[in-house]
Order: C-alpha cells, then structure tokens, then sequence
C-alpha cells in the first residue's frame, strides 16, 4: 500500500486482500490471506477495529474514520488521530513498561490504521464489573499505570528540550481536545443540541444546570484542563479503555493523547469506578452486589494508594527533569524540603482530580457519550435512581473537593449516597 494512497475505509472483505502483503500480518497470521477470518468488533464512538485471525496467530486492526462514528459523517474528525494514538502507545510502553498496552506491530499514517497485539482471552474492565466480577490485581495494576506514565512524560523527569518538542507534537491534536473541552466541561451544563438523558432525571437536570457554583467549578476545571500542560495524558482513561484477565491488564484507546494536567487521567478513571458503583443496584436481578459495592470502594483506595506511594517513588529516584531541581534540595543537604514540595504537588493533584471526576460523573450521564454502566439497565426507573446518586455524588465531590481530605472521607460519602442519605 503506497504511503500517499487515498484514504479508503476497510472492510470486512476487503481487509484480506489490502493488507495481505503487509508482513506485520502474515508474520503473525500466515502467508494464506485466503484462510483469514475477519471481523469488524468496534463498538466505541470513532473507529473500524477488526480481529484478524490466521493458521498461525491473530492480530487487531484498528482504522480511524473521518468522521465521528456514533454520530456521523455530519460531525468529521481528521485521520490523524491514529498517529496520536501510535505515538501515545509507543510512549506509553516505554514509561509504564512492556506489557502494559497492546504492542504495536505496525502504522500505516496515510490509511488511519495501526496493527497491533490482539488480547486475548482479554475482556473489557467495564463489562467485567457490570457482570459483577472481582478482578485481583487492577488496583495495583492501574495506580501503577498512571503514576508512571504522568511522572515520566513531565518536567518531573524528561529532559526540557525533549519533553518541549513532545508537547508540540501532541499540540496538535486539536480535533480531539476540543470533543473533552465541550462534551466533558460545557454541554452537560446547558441545553446543547447532542446531550440526552433518562426522562425521570429532568427535574435533577435543571437543579444542576441552574447551579452556579457548580458551572464555576466546571468552567475552571476547563481552564485548567486547557491550560496546565504538565504531562502527557491518555486523556481517555476510562474502564472502557482497560482490558484484564484475572492476571493482566493493559490500557488501550490512547488516541485523546495530549498534554494537559496530571489530576485529569486520574480522576476520570476513578470517577468510572464510582459510577460502576452506583451502577450496582441496578444489576442486582442476579443476587445481591454488596460484594461488588465493597470491591469497587477497595479498588478506588488501592488505585489512589498505589498512585501516591509509586509516584513519591519516582519523586525520590527519578526526579531529573527542571521542577524542583535535586540541587536546590538533596544536594544542599535538605531532603526535607523535596519532601515538603511532594507533598505540596501531591495536595494538589488530589483536589483536582476530585474535580475531574466529578464532572466525568455528570458528562456520563447527561451528555452525548453514555457509558454502558447505567445503559444496561433496563428498567428505566432503577437507573434513574442511579444515575441520580451519581449526578450528586459528582456535584459534591467536584464543588467541594478543597475541603475534601482523602479518598477514605469520598467512599464515605458515596456509600451514604447510595444508601439514601441524599436522595
């Protein structure tokens, strides 16, 4: 396939035959393209992913369309997300270390399309906890993820000139930022024309979206999402984005990749988690999910915990970038006070991630992409009343995160929200 081809769509039928010379497949595949089966899997907002398999392996091939896919080609995205997403993924594997998101195999930039490492028997982290499974190690295995990636792409860590020349390749991915810059931190909060919610939570819609210190809280949030280039971010960090086994987990999808605050992967991943349990009741047609409930709350603490003492890790062994320079600190004799500006950036992506999640929390909800949590509730009045915890669960958290003192104080408050206690 010459790099200046025309973009054209993969399909189902014609994937064999375009790709069939690319030796990233039939390395992994088999030189028989007659003996590929194919099947097109994709079921999130943007992209074509196929599963190629062949008498010798399997492999995942994912294509970017030029358009927004749950919506159409009335809403058009460039192609180049996908090299975003190849950079992100390279980046990524080199910080957080092998093994930790699908390898990639190859990256066609002209055709959109990226072949990587199929995960197998891998399944999406959201739907294993909507089907209320346990999975052991993802809290260890998350907080690590995210401590890597966010210390090592930053002034923490990098060198200056590399991290400067990084942050203008990932500028560039405007498209992307902008979908995060309205649908997380302005739509959910007026009439815009994309948003849809369960009918029931109209009278709580209004309450929120006449809500003015929480519109201020949102819009800061924005400015700081905008403005804070601190690391690079997934950007898209959701249970959505993670596929396990009981005995792996990888990241996927990081094609929102850019640079922006340290606070925002980390909250929205855990504002996922706290709407997976509020998502609870609603699933428990099967048995009780109290189990699930304390499992979710465990997970949130160990991913927090996890975090904190492998990000004060890194602090401590691989603060080599221009911020809070060893010189001013352990080389004059004062490790004390390196500690002290730890703490002091640690305080802070605490209180913000508070916020990122909250307002994840309402976007979910209220704005034009849903998470199957709460839309696999059938029973419309049942994931109303979820949906409503956790709407109120994100105004609290997100308007008053700066007197909010640790994650211990958060699940308190969410149990007590999903006994009742602020219906």
């Amino acid at each position: 396939m010459a790099k200046n081809a025309s973009f054209e769509a993969l399909t189902v039928e014609t994937l064999p035959g375009r790709l069939g010379a690319l030796a990233a497949l039939t390395d992994h595949l088999g030189d028989d393209v007659s003996a590929w089966r194919v099947r097109e899997v994709g079921d999130g907002n943007l992209n074509l992913v196929f599963i190629v398999e062949g008498s010798t392996g399997s492999v995942v091939v994912k294509q970017a369309l030029p358009y927004v896919r749950l919506v159409g080609e009335s809403w058009p995205l460039p192609l180049k997300r996908s090299f975003f997403e190849y950079h992100a993924l390279i980046r990524q594997e080199a910080r957080a270390g092998k093994g930790t998101v699908p390898a990639v195999l190859h990256f066609d930039e002209a055709q959109a399309l990226i072949v990587m490492e199929y995960l197998t028997p891998h399944i999406i982290l959201r739907k294993e906890l909507i089907a209320g499974r346990e999975l052991p190690r993802i809290g260890v295995d998350l907080g690590l993820f995210v401590a890597r990636t966010l210390f090592r792409g930053s002034d923490l860590h990098m060198a200056a000139r590399d991290r400067k020349a990084d942050l203008a390749l990932f500028a560039d991915n405007v498209e992307l930022c902008d979908i995060t810059e309205n649908l997380v931190f302005t739509d959910p909060y007026f009439e815009a024309k994309l948003n849809h919610y369960t009918p029931a939570l109209e009278p709580l819609v209004a309450e929120l979206r006449a809500d003015r210190d929480l519109k201020v809280e949102a819009q800061r949030l924005k400015h700081l999402f905008a403005a804070n280039a601190e690391t690079l971010l997934h950007g898209d960090l959701h249970t959505g984005s993670v596929m396990v086994t009981d005995t792996d987990t990888r990241v996927i999808d990081p094609e929102f990749a850019f640079y922006g605050p340290m606070a925002f992967d980390v909250g929205m991943m855990l504002a996922n988690f706290w709407m997976s349990y509020f998502s609870q009741s609603g699933h428990e047609q099967d048995g009780s999910r109290e189990s699930m409930r304390a499992y979710l709350l465990e997970t949130i603490t160990s991913i927090w915990a996890v975090f904190r003492t492998e990000f004060s890790r890194l602090w401590r062994s691989e603060r080599s970038g221009m911020l809070y320079a060893r010189s001013l600190f352990e080389d004059r004799g004062d490790p004390l006070g390196a500690e002290q500006a730890l703490d002091r950036v640690l305080h802070d992506i605490w209180q913000d991630l508070l916020g990122f999640a909250g307002v994840e929390c309402h976007r979910r909800i209220l704005g034009l992409a849903h998470n199957a949590d709460f839309e696999t509730i059938e029973d419309e009045a049942k994931r109303a009343v979820c949906e409503a915890k956790a709407l109120r669960f994100g105004r609290h958290i997100a308007v008053n995160r700066r007197a909010i003192h640790s994650i211990e104080e958060v699940n308190a408050f969410a149990a007590l929200i999903e006994k009742g206690a602020y219906a």
